[in-house]
Order: C-alpha cells, then sequence, then structure tokens
C-alpha cells in the first residue's frame, strides 16, 4: 500500500490498518482465533496467500507477535499495540449498525462465517451439562452449506461443517437470513421464535433453554437500538 504522504496520526494508522481485509483480520485476533486456518473461517473470501500478506504486514507494524503454539503449529497473537485496536474495532462496528447498515443481499448471507460467530459466542454457563449435538438447517442455503452441528461439552463448544456420527439432541430450523437479523440484533429471537420464523424440534427442556445460550453478536445491542428507533420514527 502506498503511503499518504502526511504526518496526520490518521493517515499514518490508515497506513497500517487501511489495506482491504486487515481489520476484519484484526477482528478474528481480538475474538479469540490465533490459529491461521481459525483466522480463515472468519474472512472466508479471503485467499491463504492474502492472509499471510497481512499478517506478515501486521507483524512487521508491531501489532501482531507470531508464537509457537501447542504442536509447534505458528499461532498469532496482538500485542499492546493491537489490543489499543480493541474499542476502535468495536467502535467501528457500532457505527456500522447505526450508519451504515443496509439491505443485506444473498451474496452478505454467509451461513459458515454466522455459525463460526455462534460457536464463539454462546454463554457457557448456560449450556447443559450434557453432552449435547444441535443441528442447524438453514432452509435458504444451497444444499452444499446448509446443515451445521454444534457440539456442546461444557465447557467445550465445537462447530462440525459435517455431520459428528452422534445423535442429533435438538434441531433448528430457520432461514439464514433470519438468523443473521437475530445475531446481529435487528430481531427479537424470542419473537422469531413465537412467529415460527425459527423452529425447535427436541426435549422441551433444551427447547426452552435455547434462547439462554445464544450472547448474540457483540454490536446486537447498537443493533436493537436502531430497530427501536426505526419503530419509533415509524409511530410518529
Amino acid at each position: 500500500m502506498r503511503g499518504y504522504g502526511q504526518f496526520c496520526s490518521v493517515a499514518q494508522a490508515l497506513e497500517v490498518l487501511g489495506e482491504r481485509w486487515t481489520l476484519l483480520v484484526v477482528r478474528e485476533l481480538i475474538e479469540g482465533s490465533s490459529r491461521f486456518n481459525e483466522l480463515l473461517r472468519g474472512v472466508p473470501l479471503m485467499s491463504r496467500t492474502l492472509l499471510s500478506q497481512r499478517l506478515k504486514t501486521l507483524e512487521s507494524c508491531g501489532v501482531v507477535e507470531r508464537r509457537k503454539g501447542e504442536g509447534g503449529a505458528p499461532e498469532y497473537h496482538l500485542t499492546e499495540a493491537g489490543r489499543d485496536l480493541q474499542p476502535i474495532v468495536s467502535s467501528i462496528g457500532i457505527w456500522g449498525q447505526r450508519w451504515a447498515h443496509r439491505e443485506l443481499t444473498r451474496d452478505d448471507l454467509d451461513p459458515t462465517l454466522l455459525m463460526w460467530d455462534m460457536q464463539r459466542r454462546l454463554d457457557v454457563d448456560a449450556l447443559p451439562e450434557r453432552r449435547t449435538v444441535v443441528q442447524f438447517w438453514f432452509r435458504d442455503m444451497p444444499a452444499s452449506k446448509n446443515r451445521f452441528w454444534l457440539r456442546l461439552d461444557k465447557p467445550d463448544v465445537e462447530l462440525c461443517l459435517h455431520n459428528p456420527g452422534r445423535d442429533v439432541d435438538l434441531k433448528v430450523e430457520t432461514k439464514c437470513r433470519t438468523m443473521v437479523d437475530v445475531w446481529m440484533g435487528h430481531r427479537e429471537l424470542r419473537a422469531a421464535l413465537r412467529a415460527r420464523e425459527i423452529t425447535l424440534d427436541g426435549p422441551r427442556r433444551l427447547q426452552r433453554a435455547f434462547a439462554d445460550w445464544l450472547l448474540l453478536s457483540y454490536f446486537a445491542p447498537a443493533g436493537r437500538a436502531q430497530a427501536e428507533a426505526g419503530r419509533l420514527s415509524g409511530r410518529a
């Protein structure tokens, strides 16, 4: 990336962070991903080559440090400078909810990304004590990516892209668009359940507990505020 030729600190910061995908990689590191393949799950349209380049750039700028992880595999962790980006990334996300939100197209609806985010944002304390498998079926997605499984083995949560070979305890059927709207705070989960836009099939105890498991996106509160503001303006 060419420099801006300015002494302004905003310009200098953008020389580090302004390239395409860079802040999304930082977002994934903030969320706790550290292995290369974990990072790639959070930015599935990014090529492995480009991710490698962005990590090298962030490392050379002192935002990321590379360490040897378990088994010798490399891991990537934020430095102090990188951790200082957390409130900035959060503010950008909140701003996006308030001012950059638009009607999502089908291309924006990535069920794998949704499930990866969901796997990281479950309330572990609320999960069942017994090992539980939850299947999600997004009926508006192509067959190649419309079923996912969460294996809940408290306190561990594992996302499975293929049938894990265990009996399913709870089935969740919905549209990816509906689940994204709920996840981002634009719709209430319990309202979607009442309207049967999200249907659950399994023991009553699991159906009742399902809503308590989902912590939703970090940006869902801003989404709820935006949705409420829209409802109020509609009444005016």
